[in-house]
């Protein structure tokens, strides 16, 4: 007989911040900064778009692309990922294309390539890199969400600084960069080497976008190239105010049904999951989850399973849709070898959870803190154990929309 913890659905709220028109909000920061004073009909720009899974990104880039028409100029699209699509230029050609952005759809052309030049060197004696069809504009553009990163905590996180690191500089420069990291620190190494971006590549302007816990667009920011590296830990740190987080902060089992590259750059968001690797002195991990039950990965995460590391056990059906290739080449690109680690194995949702509750070895099973979300990207319903039910009778932002009920499986021993 299955025993497990009856389970009911809550909701939670969050900020209702949001930009309600792109294209106008794109077209008054771009007046805003005096873009129309700093380019000139004929100029080839780049616009360079990342793939950490913004919304509206296909109306932010083509919205971007329009202002550029209008002014006269010659704009077109580079893939500024890193070694993101496998490290392959068609594979992040097809990246952009899984969002919307296509030469057909924006109307201009998309350059993909991983050849990158040379424009630098840091102080601390690495060689900074960027693609090639950057460097061959009269200007470039960088679009990127601002947010917390998920490896390390502190003033910066991914973002535009970032991008112009990791993004630009594509798979030769990403390696290189991470394992600065290891030696000099995130921080520092992606200060230097965007230093080093913004004296010697003509960098226009960085839109920096910002979602809130709804997965929408809360704010568009033009940053002129001298304000990037003060003004985007302005908007870090609106980011951690707005972004969606579990509601509760010690979890004995979380259910994740599914993880994929479009939700988080480690396929489940470590902020969201309390598992960042390197914390400012003084701080611990938060929320404190003792176990975590990966259950598929997405479709458009295209089996680039990076980010399962994370998680105690996964379900086969995910493990059988791993690419491993693409998972090894971002593993290994960031660094971080850890998060290509396959977990505990279980054939069956019951054999995951039955599991799960005989190493937690909590009693009375009544007691067992547990919530089974979809994503960490959409936190706004979930499922949760009773034992959280008179802590959610105390939260202003969460109500509970159901009685505590039996989880139901299907004859295969799966949820349904």
């Amino acid at each position: 007989m299955f025993l497990f913890p009856k389970m009911f659905k809550i909701r939670q709220e969050f900020s209702k911040l949001r930009v309600s028109d792109i294209p106008a909000t794109v077209h008054d920061e771009f007046v805003r900064v005096g873009l129309a004073g700093c380019v000139q009909p004929g100029m080839r720009i780049a616009v360079a778009a990342g793939s950490r899974g913004v919304a509206n990104i296909d109306v932010i880039v083509g919205s971007v692309v329009r202002e550029l028409k209008a002014l006269g100029t010659r704009p077109y699209i580079i893939p500024a990922m890193g070694s993101h699509g496998g490290g392959t230029a068609e594979g992040q050609r097809n990246v952009l294309k899984n969002y919307g952005i296509s030469e057909e759809t924006m109307g201009v052309p998309i350059y993909s390539s991983m050849e990158v030049v040379q424009v630098g060197s840091a102080p601390q004696g690495f060689p900074v890199y960027v693609d090639k069809h950057a460097l061959e504009a009269e200007g470039i553009i960088l679009i990127n969400r601002v947010k917390p990163h998920t490896n390390f905590k502190g003033e910066l996180g991914s973002g535009l600084m970032k991008m112009m690191a990791i993004g630009l500089g594509k798979r030769q420069g990403a390696e290189i960069y991470h394992r600065a990291m290891s030696r000099f620190g995130p921080l520092e190494t992606i200060r230097t080497i965007a230093s080093v971006v913004l004296k010697n590549c003509n960098i226009l302007l960085g839109l920096g976008v910002v979602e809130n816990g709804y997965d929408q667009t809360a704010i568009l920011s033009a940053l002129k190239p001298e304000e990037i590296p003060t003004r985007e830990p302005e908007l870090l740190q609106k980011a951690r105010e707005l972004m969606a987080k579990l509601p509760f902060e010690e979890i004995d089992l979380l259910i994740v049904d599914e993880i994929g590259k479009e939700i988080s750059g480690t396929g489940m968001d470590s902020n969201v999951i309390g598992r960042v690797d390197i914390l400012p002195p003084g701080e611990s991990q938060s929320p404190q989850i003792s176990r975590i039950y990966v259950r598929d990965l997405t479709e458009k995460t295209h089996g680039n399973a990076v980010g399962i590391g994370l998680a105690d056990l996964v379900h086969r059906r995910a493990v059988n849709k791993i690419d491993y290739k693409a998972t090894y080449i971002n593993c290994i690109t960031s660094g971080s070898l850890a998060k290509c680690k396959i977990p505990l194995i279980c054939e069956t949702d019951q054999e995951a959870l039955e599991i799960a509750l005989s190493v937690l070895g909590i009693h009375p099973l009544e007691a067992v803190k547990v919530v089974w979300i979809k994503n960490t990207l959409e936190l706004r319903e979930m499922r949760v154990s009773e034992a959280f039910w008179k802590e959610v009778q105390n939260l202003k932002h969460v109500t509970a929309l159901s009685e505590p009920e039996p989880i139901q499986l299907n004859l295969e021993g799966n949820l349904l």
